[in-house]
C-alpha cells in the first residue's frame, strides 16, 4: 500500500490559507448594468498592467471575430497640446459585421454609433475600462426592430465578456 490511513486530523490552517489564496485569486463580480446610462465602466483588477489589458483586448476580440480597425490615443494628443491628462485616455474601436449588420440591415441610421469602442482610461490611479452600451444606443432608433433588438443585445453581451477578460489580463 501506498499511503497509510492515519486518524489525524487535517491542519486547519493549511486549508484556510489555501481558501484565503484561491479567492485572493479570484476577480471581483463585473458590475451590473445600470440601465439609466449609456456607459459601463468596469475597473482593472490590481496587478493586472496596462499592457495586459491591451493584449487581452486584441486577443479576445480577434477570438470573437471582432477586429480592431481603429484607435485613438486621445491623451497623447491632449499632452501635444500641453494639457495634462491624469494618465491613459484612450479610445479602441472594435467591429464585428456580425452583430451590427443585423442592426444596421434594418435601421441604417444605427451607423453613427459604429463602430463599437472601448474607452481605457485612469482616474485617481486606477485602470478602467468603458464601453457605451449598444442596447442603450438602440433606444435613439423609433421602433426598433425585434432583430434589432436581439442582435443590439448579443453585441452588448459580447463586448461586456471582452472587458470582463480584458480587466483580468486573460487571453
Amino acid at each position: 500500500m501506498f499511503f497509510k490511513r492515519t486518524n489525524k486530523p487535517i491542519n486547519g490552517l493549511l486549508i484556510v490559507a489555501m481558501l484565503l489564496a484561491n479567492m485572493a485569486l479570484a476577480a471581483s463580480a463585473m458590475p451590473k448594468i445600470d440601465p439609466n446610462t449609456a456607459i459601463y465602466e468596469v475597473p482593472v483588477e490590481s496587478g493586472v498592467s496596462y499592457e495586459d489589458v491591451i493584449l487581452s483586448l486584441k486577443t479576445t476580440a480577434e477570438g470573437m471575430n471582432f477586429v480592431n480597425p481603429a484607435n485613438f490615443p486621445i491623451g497623447e494628443h491632449m499632452k501635444s497640446r500641453g494639457q495634462t491628462p491624469q494618465g491613459i485616455l484612450e479610445v479602441r474601436a472594435f467591429c464585428n459585421l456580425g452583430y451590427g449588420a443585423e442592426i444596421m440591415l434594418d435601421h441604417p441610421e444605427f451607423v453613427v454609433f459604429a463602430p463599437c469602442r472601448i474607452a481605457i482610461y485612469e482616474r485617481q490611479h486606477q485602470l478602467y475600462l468603458a464601453i457605451d452600451r449598444p442596447t442603450y444606443d438602440l433606444r435613439s432608433i423609433k421602433n426598433p426592430t425585434q432583430r434589432a433588438q436581439k442582435a443590439a443585445q448579443a453585441l452588448e453581451d459580447a463586448l461586456i465578456a471582452i472587458l470582463d477578460k480584458a480587466r483580468k489580463g486573460d487571453i
